[in-house]
């Protein structure tokens, strides 16, 4: 890959950081009256030093903060990815071994203060929202994947800060935040992946109070620490009866010390994110909340936020795969012209660039959702507020909602489409793509995991599909905002008309009684969703975009609509053909 700056050499990144976000509702959010900047003010607490105290300040410490993760992205980490990859992991006698350079990269991040960026300042992060968060995983996830999901076990922090005591918080955050302690989610085991409340690693409590898990648990990133760098494991445990399902299913944190290795899995892409299988016996756990809420509450939270992150390191590997695609078709010459004047693969190069744009989009507003009600809660908890009185804001409940149904939504829409994205990409390659000669062969094999692991596809739209007919009711939250959303810019004929043909589809599908019939179709409804959902946002992102962008954003976004039209019209004579057929349950 050509060495530059994943930040600013990204047009449709800038445009977005530029004038797509609105950053003033964002700052307002994460400041909550810029009151870090006036405890600095007062105490001279070294950890606030760098509080903004204005918008423009802390918008400038955002775009900095960027630029800087652009550059360590193009230029050191693509620059190694390759060699990482070829490279992999070493696994001996319970201890994973790192490529140098890897460690060596990851260093170079901890010097420029990047590595921290999930953690609040007040625990020696760098106190970003999550819009940021997500636009910086995104630089990182371009040059390569597996140290993506590096820096964001590394930030795992963020679970403790959340739902950990005070004594957890100062024993651990810190820590993580300078880079000497790892994170990893202990969720999964051999036998219940997505099935989490029939799970069976046992947590027992003794005479002394203290917590022994055993169990074995699979799939678990980064459960070896990294380097010199052990890991706190977030581990889902049993403390009910095996026939107590989700509420006998506690959270705990165990070092990595006190568990062992068993192996890491051979995986077809990754090749430097260790995925380990690990043996718990009588493990000491500390036990982060209340018994019995590991499921409901801790580990769906983790989870959500995990979500989101896959779907940003899904926008930075599908970004990649664009750029190597488009790059490779300027060069690429048959029949005596450049490949990207074939009509078939300039239709391709086409459809890649649209889709990016889409997935921006949703991720973006996916983040922003998040934003709009998480600080309130985390400021509120700063003060002593309860979690009753905290969610007793209107605004709250709103966002909190709707960042509920867009990370979901972001999740699926994402992963699959970056998928397509790199399969297209390696077309244009031709047979020298299906060669490891090329980056896009190992974008191909990278982003395959991303709509499988935190949850598939099919999970994603289960978790999506409450939220959509319930929330497109007359009352319903997400009808409001879409509405309330439209209502901010004159909306093409287009756009009303696809919004008709949405309603209609979500109408059809909420009239179905057969249980068997709504989920066979809940998928329909869920796309259509997402297609529509990116349409608004992209011509709403028309008027937001600088002037001489505006017929670019207009041309992708016209054509998008069209796309989307067709699929709305084939999702709606699909659940209305079925309706005549049912299944049988």
């Amino acid at each position: 890959m050509i060495s530059n700056n994943y930040f600013n050499d990204n047009d449709d990144l800038i445009d977005h950081f530029d004038s797509l976000t609105p950053w003033n509702e964002v700052v307002d959010q994460y400041e909550q009256g810029f009151e870090d900047f006036a405890e600095y003010q007062k105490s001279g607490k070294e950890e606030l030093a760098f509080a903004p105290g204005n918008y423009e300040d802390a918008i400038e410490f955002y775009r900095s903060t960027l630029e800087a993760g652009g550059d360590i992205a193009g230029n050191d980490i693509s620059q190694i990815s390759k060699q990482m990859d070829e490279e992999g992991l070493k696994y001996k006698d319970g201890q994973v071994g790192f490529p140098k350079s890897m460690l060596d990269v990851v260093e170079k991040i901890k010097s420029a203060g990047l590595l921290p960026y999930g953690i609040h300042r007040h625990y020696g992060g760098l106190g970003l929202p999550s819009v940021v968060q997500s636009m910086l995983s995104e630089c990182v996830s371009r040059g390569d994947g597996s140290l993506a999901i590096t820096l964001g076990c590394m930030n795992l922090a963020e679970t403790v800060e959340r739902f950990g005591t005070e004594e957890m918080i100062h024993e651990f955050v810190p820590k993580m935040a300078a880079g000497e302690l790892c994170g990893a989610m202990a969720l999964t085991e051999p036998n219940y992946g997505s099935d989490l409340p029939n799970l069976q690693t046992k947590a027992v409590k003794g005479e002394d109070g203290t917590w022994k898990i055993t169990g074995t648990k699979r799939f678990i990133t980064h459960a070896c620490g990294f380097g010199s760098a052990p890991s706190i494991i977030l581990t889902l445990a049993r403390t009910g009866t095996t026939t107590s399902g989700a509420r006998g299913l506690s959270f705990f944190l165990v070092h990595s010390k006190d568990v062992f290795v068993a192996s890491i899995e051979k995986k077809m892409g990754l090749h430097c994110s260790p995925t380990c299988e690990v043996v718990f016996e009588n493990s000491p756990g500390i036990l982060i909340g209340e018994e019995g809420k590991g499921l409901v509450k801790y580990s769906m939270a983790m989870m959500n936020q995990a979500r989101l992150n896959i779907a940003a390191q899904a926008m930075g590997i599908a970004t990649a795969a664009y750029f190597e695609g488009k790059k490779y078709a300027e060069e690429r010459v048959q029949f005596g012209k450049t490949i990207n004047n074939i009509t078939a693969v300039k239709k391709m190069l086409e459809r890649m660039e649209r889709e990016v744009a889409a997935m921006r989009c949703i991720l973006y507003e996916a983040s922003y959702a998040v934003d709009q009600y998480r600080w309130k809660e985390e400021r509120g908890k700063m003060k002593g507020l309860s979690e009753k009185d905290i969610k007793k804001d209107e605004s709250f409940k709103k966002w909190e909602k709707l960042a509920s149904l867009f990370t979901p939504l972001s999740k699926y829409y994402i992963t699959e489409m970056a998928n397509l994205v790199a399969y297209d990409a390696m077309q244009i390659h031709g047979g020298s793509g299906y060669t490891e000669d090329y980056d896009v062969a190992r974008l191909y094999r990278d982003v395959r995991i991303t709509n499988i692991y935190e949850g598939t596809t099919q999970l994603q739209t289960v978790a999506c599909i409450g939220g959509i007919v319930s929330g497109m009711t007359e009352t319903g939250i997400y009808r409001e905002y879409l509405k309330s959303e439209m209502a901010t810019f004159a909306a093409s004929q287009g756009l009303n008309d696809l919004f008709k043909q949405f309603e209609t589809v979500v109408a059809e599908f909420a009239e179905i009684e057969s249980t068997p019939l709504r989920e066979e179709l809940a998928f329909e409804v869920v796309e259509s969703a997402a297609r529509f959902h990116n349409s608004l946002l992209l011509e709403r992102s028309i008027g937001r975009s600088k002037v001489e962008r505006r017929n670019y954003r207009k041309s992708i976004t016209d054509a998008y609509i069209l796309d989307s039209s067709a699929t709305l019209a084939s999702n709606l004579t699909k659940i209305r053909g079925k309706k005549k057929t049912p299944v049988t349950a």
